[in-house]
């Protein structure tokens, strides 16, 4: 199925009517923006079901209980959690005033930037364009979605969802392949989210910056596993072993590579694909586990695991393949540096282990990569978690478990350097679509004039005892 194409007529009309919308109702009310969030969080329970078998249909296999549990339940907790949180997040916030100009008081108050273009991915094409869509929302600015050509049912169903549940001066839906990716990052939006890779995001930065649009961008990279020496691997290697292969490993914040104790690395080995083999007793033909999403990335993981045999890999591979897209999982040892695999961001179910002998050769090995989007480690020792947290930069963490820091509700989600730059999720999101206007509320009465010219001996005086004041 190709993906229907939105003129590029129509995406320079819709912004122009989301533009002229938020002119007419630039701070929208708490009722309006409850009301946007209740329309979403209907849209969803109305079309979930579509949804579900949308995005199946476009992976070609994907279990509808895995699109649940990891797009549709996250999108309707971020909802219950914007709204029931709403009226806090609005409020002005009073923060400190220096005591020179007391009792004025200072203030910052949110307000909604505009209109935000967001750009998703086909890896997780609901979560990916509602989940921002909930904090754009809250903070009360419109929005312009651009989901991938890649899953083509899926964003001709939200195209149709978000019509039936939405004005096209709150929120719409533009359908098209490459070309009009490019010309909506080209559009002078207020803000542009982008998900997706670190070449690409190169590419919308560059063409945001031409409008100076700010942007937030989600990327990915090589997030490490690091196995302590205190690990336990009976208790927790079902952990790794799920979140490298839900979505068959196509998530951007999953487990590219793993960094083992030297002394642990058979039992590790073993204990995992033990894990892997729990979780999927078979791989081809399971209706659980997920196809690779086309068959351009299938011969690209197919590629890599190439060039590491070539180089001296040993290949463990968990399940002979038959040449479908559902590609059992594959272990990679004895790799190096000069491989693909420890280059590139793997983005599917491989995973290189690399052995080493101290900590501090792990943490250096870590260091040496671009800041990864995510980290884990696991193990016991709390001194050994800290010094890891520490010594490491990453756009967020899960100790002893893999994923799950994305879920909460709480906690931020954004990258770091070329994993990527702002972040969202919760208040973090509200804010990040938000203009926060510092504004200065003069008392009354107020000390300023004894400080203004002319520069008397006695304000000399008063200015150098204020210059001295600590």
């Amino acid at each position: 199925m190709g993906v229907m194409q939105t003129p590029e007529s129509d995406l320079s009309r819709l912004l122009a009517l989301q533009r002229q919308a938020h002119a007419a109702d630039p701070a929208p009310r708490e009722a309006t923006r409850r009301d946007r969030l209740q329309r979403l969080g209907a849209l969803l329970d109305q079309h979930a079901e579509a949804f579900t078998a949308q995005i199946g249909q476009d992976f070609g296999t994907r279990a509808a209980a895995e699109i649940t549990l990891t797009e549709i339940v996250p999108v309707r907790s971020a909802i219950r959690h914007a709204r029931q949180h709403l009226r806090a997040w609005m409020h002005p916030r009073q923060v400190a005033t220096g005591w020179m100009f007391l009792p004025g008081r200072s203030l910052l108050l949110r307000q909604p930037l505009g209109v935000v273009g967001i750009v998703s991915p086909w890896n997780y094409p609901l979560l990916l364009a509602l989940s921002p869509l909930v904090d754009v929302l809250a903070a009360g600015n419109r929005a312009l979605l651009k989901p991938s050509e890649l899953t083509p049912r899926f964003a001709e169903g939200l195209r149709l969802a978000v019509a039936e549940f939405f004005s096209a001066d709150e929120v719409a839906v533009l359908t098209g392949d490459a070309a009009l990716g490019q010309a909506f990052c080209a559009q002078p939006f207020d803000h542009l989210v982008f998900t997706g890779s670190t070449a690409v995001g190169r590419l919308v930065a560059q063409a945001a910056a031409k409008n100076l649009t700010p942007v937030t961008l989600e990327l990915g990279g090589k997030s490490p596993v690091l196995v302590d020496t205190s690990c336990d691997l009976g208790k927790t290697l079902d952990r790794l072993a799920w979140g490298k292969l839900i979505n068959a490993g196509q998530t951007c914040i999953a487990p590219d590579y793993a960094l083992v104790p030297r002394p642990m690395l058979g039992a590790f080995v073993k204990a995992l694909r033990a894990s892997m083999l729990r979780l999927y007793p078979r791989f081809q033909g399971n209706p659980d586990y997920t196809s690779i999403a086309s068959d351009r990335h299938w011969a690209r993981l197919q590629a890599l695991v190439a060039d590491a045999r070539a180089q001296g890999a040993t290949v463990v591979e968990l399940e002979p393949s038959n040449g479908s897209r559902q590609m059992p999982p594959v272990l990679l040892l004895d790799v190096h540096d000069g491989m693909r695999v420890l280059q590139e961001e793997i983005f599917g179910p491989v995973l290189p282990i690399v052995p080493y002998d101290t900590l501090e050769e792990a943490i250096a090995f870590i260091n040496a990569r671009d800041k990864p989007l995510a980290l884990y480690w696991f193990g016991r020792n709390t001194a050994h978690r800290d010094q890891v947290l520490a010594q490491t930069q990453s756009g967020g963490v899960s100790t002893n478990d893999t994923l799950v820091h994305l879920a909460q509700d709480g906690l931020p989600f954004g990258g770091v350097g070329p994993s990527g730059q702002g972040h969202y999720h919760g208040e973090w999101g509200f804010r990040r679509f938000s203009h926060e206007k510092p504004v200065f509320q003069q008392s009354r009465w107020s000390g300023g004039g004894l400080v203004y010219p002319p520069y008397t001996p006695r304000i000399q005086k008063l200015l150098r005892w204020l210059g001295r004041r600590h």
